[in-house]
C-alpha cells in the first residue's frame, strides 16, 4: 500500500495545514467522508465515465450528515476531480497522524465484547496512558469473539488481555 500513502499524503499535509484553527472538526467531517468514500455503490459511480464530478459531489453530500465548510467543500472536490476517492481512508489516517504528533498523543482501539460504559472507559483510559507512557485518544469497538476482557491496539503495539487470548496460550501451552 506505498502507493496509497504516497497519493495521499499531499492532501493530508495540505488539509492539516489549512485547518490548523479547527483540526477537531476537520477530523469529524474527514473521517465521515472516509466512511462514505468505502461505499461500492459510490466506488461504482465515480468510477463511471459518464457521471460527472458535480453528480458525485452531489451525492457525496446528501449522504453526508455533517454540514460542510468551504475547506471541507473544495477538499471534496478536489479529491473527486483528481479521481483520489479510494485515498481517503489513508488521508484520514495520515491526517490524524499529523494531529497526533502535534499534540503528543496516539490512537488507541480498545475492541470488547460488551460495550464499555464512560466510567469504565475512563479507568481503562487512564491505565492504558500509565501502560503507553502517552496521551491516549480512545475508541471501542465490539468484537463479541473475545469472550471476556479486552484488546488494545496503539499504533502497532497490542495489549491483549482478553479470555480468546488467554485460551488461546493455555492450547500452546498444553500442545506443547
Amino acid at each position: 500500500m506505498a502507493e496509497l500513502a504516497t497519493i495521499a499524503r499531499p492532501y493530508a499535509e495540505a488539509l492539516f495545514n489549512a485547518s490548523q484553527a479547527d483540526l477537531a472538526g476537520s477530523a469529524a467531517w474527514l473521517q465521515e467522508l472516509a466512511l462514505i468514500a468505502v461505499s461500492p455503490e459510490l466506488i461504482l459511480l465515480a468510477n463511471n465515465p459518464k457521471v460527472t464530478s458535480e453528480q458525485v459531489i452531489g451525492v457525496i453530500k446528501g449522504v453526508a450528515k455533517a454540514s460542510w465548510s468551504s475547506l471541507a467543500e473544495n477538499f471534496v472536490r478536489a479529491i473527486v476531480e483528481n479521481g483520489r476517492l479510494s485515498a481517503l481512508p489513508e488521508v484520514l489516517a495520515q491526517f490524524r497522524a499529523h494531529m497526533n504528533a502535534q499534540s503528543g498523543s496516539s490512537d488507541a482501539v480498545v475492541y470488547s465484547p460488551f460495550e464499555i460504559d464512560a466510567a469504565a472507559l475512563s479507568q481503562v483510559g487512564e491505565a492504558l496512558q500509565k501502560r503507553f507512557g502517552r496521551k491516549l485518544n480512545l475508541s471501542v469497538q465490539l468484537e463479541p469473539a473475545l469472550i471476556g476482557g479486552v484488546r488494545v491496539v496503539v499504533g502497532d503495539e497490542v495489549l491483549d488481555t482478553s479470555v480468546k487470548a488467554r485460551l488461546e496460550q493455555m492450547k500452546v501451552a498444553l500442545t506443547a
